[in-house]
């Protein structure tokens, strides 16, 4: 932390204590003690917020961990970290986030088989959002509850897009830990917490029913996991700026020929996407649409 030495300057013998002299002196005095807080305000912001990045890319490389073992059936806590291709256990220096994939030029050290650009990128992704929410909420009961919120939809999301399911091993548990948090802590109460879990999953359970599978019942219990943390209206909102950014993406895809009308594009990332964007800009953009 930086500090300045400020040494009381002594009026004259000719110079009164209340002179515009001495004045002056005080003001300045005063103006050089707001930098000196401010700057060590700023230090700490910066420290923190570093910390909190870091603290991002370590729990995005867990998250890693999850989005491959989960869907395969293997233990998450009690497995030792391993090459998927040769099976060698991985060392300390092939587990740091995004720095190991860079030295490694994206191949196992071991083998040498090329590996997947999902690992930096999940890690960054996290570490990024992480900064975020705590510019946003600083160490508020918000920031560490949302940053559980958004793991959880970090996993989903990438393990709905390469697999096309949504494990029901994340969101019941979320859906769990949501109820209770809302008993614990004051960001949501337990009756809202209810709401957001069944309105915006009976909303999704509807358009199941009518498109006769259109919507998938992954889709359902993700909408009311989010809905245990942020409620309904930003639930039911975050939904359709999902939708939104999907026909958009949608259109783009066929447009370039890359899909097809009858190919189905995995929504669970999109509505991850606008609950995101709801925990961190909901205000703003509900003000926007009103």
């Amino acid at each position: 932390m930086g500090s300045i030495l400020l040494i009381k300057a002594q009026p004259s013998d000719k110079e009164e204590l209340g002179s515009p002299y001495n004045l002056s002196i005080f003001y300045y005095m005063q103006v050089i003690a707001n930098v000196t807080v401010i700057t060590e305000m700023g230090e700490k912001m910066i420290f923190s917020g570093f910390t909190v990045f870091i603290f991002g890319l370590l729990i995005g490389s867990f998250l890693n961990v999850v989005i491959y073992r989960l869907p395969e059936g293997e233990s998450i806590a009690f497995t030792r970290s391993h090459c998927s291709e040769c099976g060698t256990e991985l060392g300390i220096l092939d587990l740091i986030p995004v720095i190991s994939f860079v030295l490694i030029k994206g191949r196992c050290r071991y083998c040498g088989t090329k590996l997947s650009y999902q690992y930096p990128l999940v890690e960054l992704l996290t570490g990024v959002l992480f900064l975020i929410v705590f510019i946003k909420y600083y160490f508020s009961i918000k920031f560490w509850i949302y940053l559980l919120l958004i793991s959880l939809l970090i996993a989903i999301s990438f393990i709905d897009f390469k697999r096309q399911i949504i494990p029901n091993r994340i969101t019941y548990l979320g859906i769990v830990i949501g109820l209770i948090l809302s008993l614990l802590f004051d960001h949501i109460t337990f009756i809202a917490a209810l709401w957001g879990l069944l309105i915006p999953s009976g909303f999704l359970l509807l358009i199941a029913i009518i498109t006769k599978g259109g919507m998938g019942v992954g889709d359902v219990k993700l909408a009311a996991m989010i809905g245990t943390y942020i409620g309904f209206k930003y639930t039911l909102i975050g939904i359709f700026i999902g939708s939104l950014f999907g026909s958009i993406l949608g259109l783009g895809l066929i447009g370039l020929g890359i899909k097809e009308r009858k190919d189905r594009i995995a929504f669970g990332p999109l509505i991850a996407l606008g609950a995101v964007l709801m925990v961190l800009w909901g205000t703003e953009i509900i003000n926007f649409i009103n």
